[in-house]
C-alpha cells in the first residue's frame, strides 16, 4: 500500500501506511514504532506477518525527521524520546486512531517511546511489546555507536540513503552524537515508566547496544511484564528471527489481550 501522509502542529507531515486496512476483525489496532535509524520500510514484513496472523489491522509511521516525514526542525536535546512519546505519537493516534484500543510494538528507540506512552495514557492501550528498548544508557551503548560513525563516514551504512534520502546524515548523526553527549549521559527514564498495562519485553542476549540489565530494570518497573531474553540474536529480533519472534508475540497477544480468541 502507498503511504499516506497526516499533518500534526507546527505544520509537520508524517508519513503513515496502513497494513490490512480493510480487513479488521478486532477492536484495537497495532501500532509499530521503528528504531532509531528506522522508517516504514524497514520493518520489512514483519508487521504483515503478525497482522495477519492475529487478523488485525496495522499501522506503521515515520517519525518527525525520518523516511518521508518532514524533516527535523529543531536539533535534538536529551528529552527527545519523551518528545516522541508523550506529543507527537498522541496526535498521531487521535488523527488515525481514535477510540481504538492499542497494542504497541516498539523497536529499540520506539521500544522507548511505546513504554513511555503506555505510562502515560494507559487507557488507551491494550498492551505494549518491546524489543531492545533502552531506559537508561549503558557503557555498551556508547561503545557500539563509535563503530557504526566509522562505517558511515566510510560508506558502509549508505542503504539508509534508500529510505531517509536527504535526511540520511541528519538522521544519522541525530542518533549518535544525542547518545555520545555529555548531557545524555545521565538520562534514564525508569520513574517514567510505571505501568500495569500487559507488557512482553524482548530483548537479544548478543544486543550490541544493551545488555539484560535493561529487561531487568523494565520488569522492576512494570506491573504485568513477562521478559524474554532471546538466544542467539542481536539488536533486531524482528529482522533476525522474523518466524520465530512473528510466532511468540502472535502467541502472547493471543493469551495475554485476546484471551484465547485465535487458534
Amino acid at each position: 500500500m502507498e503511504k499516506q501522509f497526516i499533518h500534526i502542529k507546527d505544520f509537520v507531515e508524517i508519513a503513515y501506511q496502513w497494513v490490512r486496512p480493510a480487513e479488521l476483525q478486532e477492536d484495537f489496532i497495532i501500532i509499530f514504532l521503528h528504531e532509531a535509524l528506522g522508517s516504514i520500510d524497514q520493518w520489512r514484513r514483519f508487521p504483515r506477518l503478525l497482522c495477519d496472523a492475529l487478523g488485525a489491522k496495522g499501522l506503521v509511521y515515520e517519525r518527525q525527521g525520518y523516511g518521508s516525514s518532514s524533516p527535523f526542525s529543531s536539533k535534538r536535546d536529551s528529552s527527545y524520546l519523551e518528545k516522541y512519546a508523550l506529543d507527537e505519537l498522541p496526535q498521531v493516534i487521535s488523527k488515525l486512531a481514535p477510540d481504538k484500543k492499542i497494542i504497541l510494538v516498539g523497536h529499540s528507540d520506539g521500544g522507548s517511546i511505546a513504554l513511555l506512552y503506555a505510562s502515560k495514557y494507559p487507557e488507551n492501550i491494550s498492551g505494549v511489546i518491546t524489543m531492545a528498548a533502552h531506559v537508561m544508557v549503558e557503557e555498551v551503548t556508547l561503545a557500539g555507536i563509535q563503530p557504526a560513525i566509522d562505517a558511515y563516514q566510510a560508506g558502509k551504512l549508505d542503504g539508509l540513503k534508500k529510505y531517509h534520502g536527504e535526511k540520511t546524515e541528519a538522521v544519522f548523526y541525530a542518533w549518535a552524537h544525542t547518545w555520545l553527549s555529555e548531557e545524555y549521559r545521565s538520562w534514564n527514564i525508569c520513574d517514567k515508566i510505571t505501568q500495569s498495562t500487559p507488557s512482553l519485553i524482548l530483548q537479544g542476549d548478543q544486543d550490541e547496544y544493551g545488555t539484560e540489565k535493561q529487561l531487568e530494570l523494565i520488569e522492576s518497573k512494570l506491573k504485568n511484564v513477562t521478559t524474554y531474553l532471546i538466544p542467539d540474536c542481536h539488536h533486531q529480533p524482528h529482522l533476525e528471527k522474523t518466524e520465530e519472534i512473528n510466532v511468540l508475540l502472535k502467541d502472547w497477544i493471543s493469551k495475554e489481550i485476546l484471551k484465547g480468541k485465535q487458534n
